[in-house]
């Protein structure tokens, strides 16, 4: 069945609307919403976000219905804000985006084919390409629209970026074990650094040999950003289960004491997940 192109601007979504704009009221709204700005907002943003993500991690539907609700209330209030200053309003985002995912995918809305995702992203991106060239009278350096694309990402989300976008653009190695001499090259360089005592030094190695390891996840098809965020949950679930056997008290335990009631945590947690 063929999506409705036209269909109407939903109760619901007019409903919230109207509750943010009875919020930035002047002569009746709420002073801290009153207070707010593109720029006030941006922690809540990427805050929201990031626990979108987190609520799709854990599976967790209602967390997740709520934490989308949370997201878009900050898209409506960057709408309104916009809006008490005449420069666009919720509408035209709405339409905006959906004037670029109809021009985007011709395979959908105008009879071209695709015959899987790869075939999908190749056009996605060509299109893109032709978009930005015809908005903007020269060719910008790639090194420039990567400065603008990563600003806004995670340092861990951004060197995925530009190490995709070099890659595409050819600045590439020819086989992963290139990849994997460049890690133990970064590795050793970190060790040097360390060792030198020189923070300065050993805080731009640890950059490099991070964002070397993260070649090794984009070559393997893997994703350093959900690896880390497992990692950290990983980490979180059986360091709770030390803290249980120890009642809080770690500070008195030796090394050896700690690391098994750690192997005990991690073997508890895998028997679980296989029943």
């Amino acid at each position: 069945m063929a999506a409705d192109l036209n269909t109407p601007k939903s109760e619901a979504i007019g409903q919230l609307l109207n509750v943010v704009a009875q919020l930035r009221d002047p002569q009746g709204g709420c002073p801290w919403d009153l207070e707010q700005t593109h720029a006030s907002l941006i922690a809540y943003v990427l805050e929201e976000a990031h626990e979108v993500a987190d609520a799709i991690r854990q599976n967790d539907d209602k967390h997740l219905c709520e934490e989308l609700g949370d997201l878009l209330l900050q898209v409506v209030l960057h709408a309104q804000i916009a809006s008490e200053q005449n420069r666009f309003n919720f509408d035209d985002i709405v339409r905006g985006i959906s004037a670029k995912m109809i021009r985007r995918h011709p395979h959908v809305f105008a009879g071209e084919t695709a015959s899987n995702s790869e075939a999908v992203k190749e056009t996605w991106e060509a299109i893109k390409l032709s978009e930005q060239a015809n908005s903007s009278p020269s060719t910008q350096p790639l090194s420039d629209r990567l400065r603008k694309k990563v600003r806004s990402q995670s340092a861990l989300a951004g060197a995925m970026t530009i190490s995709r976008k070099a890659a595409a653009a050819g600045f590439e190695w020819e086989t992963i074990e290139g990849v994997w001499e460049k890690v133990d090259e970064e590795l050793d360089e970190l060790k040097q650094a360390i060792a030198s005592g020189d923070k300065v030094h050993a805080q731009t190695e640890l950059g490099d040999a991070l964002f070397t390891l993260v070649n090794v996840g984009r070559w393997c098809g893997l994703c350093p950003e959900e690896g880390l965020a497992g990692t950290n949950q990983r980490f979180l679930d059986r360091f709770s289960r030390v803290e249980a056997a120890l009642e809080g008290n770690l500070s008195d335990r030796t090394l050896a004491e700690l690391e098994a009631l750690w192997q005990e945590a991690k073997a508890e947690i895998r028997q679980e997940e296989a029943t």
